[in-house]
């Protein structure tokens, strides 16, 4: 049978003319090594006009048949190689030297303009940036034993966000202190008390220089290729909705410790302020819906400052009548520029003086940070810059990376919470800097032969540096006496109403709620599915999964575990691409899934 197969071959390769096979099919054969009846018939449909079922037919035939021959060992040499060879995934600095001929490309042009809405943007990301800021202070200044407080998360924001505007590669990107780090390091702070009996600047210190040169390594080696690759929207819509919940779970934290603090009385009003804080900025942030009400100016300043607004409001309304005798608990500042704890002087920590074997284990910590960052970065930086935003300049990650190691390291130095990639801050800038594009098209009619011209309308973003250079610089100027004591002036109430803001904010805007809203709607009321997807239940298993995943990394983040947290999140990336393939149908994965860096929805496996 193999003698007659190599004739058929040789006989149909030496009369192409007939069959349309020569030299090609011949090395095509011997290419997947088929030697058997059916690869000559795959070959001769090949030679036919072909169908697409065909073709699809002709290709599943020479796959399942090749695939059936014993697989060619690669020496492990030559897989090193491949991976460390230009243009492999390993290369290193290979996409370093793209991010720097990049960043030449369009650093002058970045400066060329500015106009009122770049003013207008920085100044509602002043307001996004600090206030959460501010609220996390609280946190941190009771949960970190005073080492941190005010005064380090403005200090940091606002260094670690001029730094960026003038260095980044991607200027979209706002940076802050975000809210699981503050999980992160107040565990990290209760160990040093509880277990290690260690200094916990100096720990820190260490962990996040430790924290600086992994960045480095990562953005050497293309982190960006061989990871952000496999992640999808499952992982990132469970890492926005856990930012959520811890939103939410602080402003209860906040008024719990207030409830300790204060009379009944006083507590009673703090609740009020708080829910007040809350409704009044989210009804405000609607006002672009209110038309014909009020000018279309005026309803945009009211949506964008609508945060804002409600802070200054319910900051002023305890100082008024009766509620001013109310024995008040307010955000505790500094009024010079000094350190929160009174053991300190300067911004500087001796983090030589650590134990040596700490020094070392501070890896731990320093690689738990180092995976944080990097997924919250890169996502921050993807979402900023997605194609509804209209970005055209050149961008890139692996140098931001290598910026953000940098100013972690320096962060840690100063003894200051260090600061990263903000959600929703980092969309927020982005549509803060929308404007219309109109394109007029002419198309000319082939019956009549008029031409006829069609405005088309696109969204685009100012791409510079101007907005995240000033909103960053505004909050370094918080950093003098007279705004300290401005600050110092808000209730802890009024803070925990804009922790609910946030985490609404951040809720709105998460496909899972949306999901979940499907979840409670009757089946005869559901939208129709796509072609492919089988049923709702599919879908509303995929939902509860994304829900009960979230619940038990948040669980993890109220136990002595929770410094670990980071680790789960980025353990949903095998588990998507690797297991639930099985569970779930393709289409239906399409459906509900996509991929964060690539086009397209995600599909069953790794591919």
């Amino acid at each position: 049978m193999h003698n007659n197969s190599k004739s058929a071959v040789e006989t149909s390769s030496g009369s192409s003319s007939t069959f349309g096979l020569g030299e090609k099919s011949r090395e095509h054969t011997e290419t997947y090594g088929m030697g058997s009846e059916l690869d000559i018939e795959a070959e001769a449909i090949a030679a036919r006009d072909e169908t697409k079922f065909e073709k699809d037919f002709r290709n599943r035939t020479i796959n399942a048949y090749s695939s059936m021959n014993p697989p060619t060992r690669i020496p492990l040499k030559q897989k090193v190689q491949k991976y460390f060879s230009p243009g492999g995934k390993l290369r290193p600095f290979r996409l370093l030297r793209q991010d720097i001929s990049n960043i030449r490309k369009r650093y002058i042009s970045d400066w060329t303009l500015f106009n009122q809405l770049v003013f207008a943007s920085a100044v509602y990301v002043f307001f996004t940036n600090i206030l959460p800021g501010i609220t996390f202070a609280s946190d941190l200044y009771v949960r970190t034993g005073m080492n941190w407080g005010t005064v380090e998360v403005v200090f940091s924001t606002g260094l670690c966000g001029v730094i960026f505007s003038l260095f980044s590669i991607q200027p979209l990107t706002i940076l802050g202190v975000t809210g699981p780090f503050a999980v992160l390091a107040e565990n990290i702070y209760e160990l040093c008390e509880s277990s290690f009996h260690v200094d916990f600047l100096s720990l820190m210190a260490w962990s996040l220089i430790h924290a600086g040169w992994m960045h480095y390594l990562l953005a050497i080696f293309n982190a960006h290729d061989w990871t952000m690759k496999y992640v999808t929207t499952f992982s990132a819509d469970i890492f926005s909705l856990l930012n959520s919940v811890i939103y939410f779970h602080k402003a209860v934290q906040e008024l719990e410790r207030n409830h300790a603090q204060v009379s009944f009385a006083s507590f009673l009003y703090s609740v009020i302020g708080a829910v007040g804080t809350f409704l009044l900025a989210v009804f405000l942030s609607t006002a672009n819906s209110w038309k014909p009400l009020f000018h279309r100016y005026i309803r945009m300043g009211l949506s964008e400052y609508a945060a804002a607004i409600s802070i200054i409001l319910f900051i002023g309304i305890p100082n008024i009548g009766e509620l001013a005798a109310l024995d008040k608990q307010t955000l505790v500042v500094q009024t010079t520029f000094r350190p929160s704890s009174p053991e300190r002087s300067t911004f500087f920590v001796h983090f030589w003086n650590l134990p040596i074997e700490w020094i070392f284990l501070s890896i731990i910590p320093g690689a738990i940070i180092t995976v944080l960052f990097f997924f919250d970065h890169e996502i921050s930086s993807i979402i900023c810059t997605l194609d509804r935003y209209g970005t055209k300049k050149p961008g890139g990650f692996a140098w931001d990376i290598v910026l953000l190691g940098t100013t972690t390291a320096l962060c840690g130095i100063l003894g200051i919470p260090p600061a990263n990639g903000l959600l929703p801050q980092a969309p927020l800038h982005s549509k803060s800097l929308l404007y219309t594009v109109c394109t007029e098209i002419t198309s000319t009619d082939p019956e009549t032969g008029e031409r006829e011209i069609k405005i088309e309308e696109r969204q685009e973003v100012y791409e510079q540096r101007w907005s995240p250079f000033l909103q960053a610089s505004l909050i370094l100027a918080f950093l003098s006496s007279p705004l300290q004591h401005v600050l110092g002036l808000t209730p802890t109430s009024v803070l925990a109403g804009l922790f609910l803001f946030m985490g609404e904010q951040s809720l709105a805007s998460n496909p899972i709620l949306y999901r979940f809203f499907y979840m409670l709607t009757p089946p005869s009321e559901l939208p129709p599915l796509p072609r492919g997807v089988k049923g709702w239940w599919g879908v509303h298993g995929y939902t509860a999964t994304q829900i009960v995943a979230t619940g038990v990394v948040f669980g993890v983040t109220l136990t002595k575990a929770a410094p670990a947290f980071p680790v789960l999140v980025i353990a949903l990336v095998p588990v998507r691409l690797g297991v639930m393939g099985r569970v779930w149908g393709r289409e239906t994965l399409r459906f509900v899934d996509q991929w964060a860096c690539r086009e397209g929805g995600a599909g069953r496996g790794w591919g």
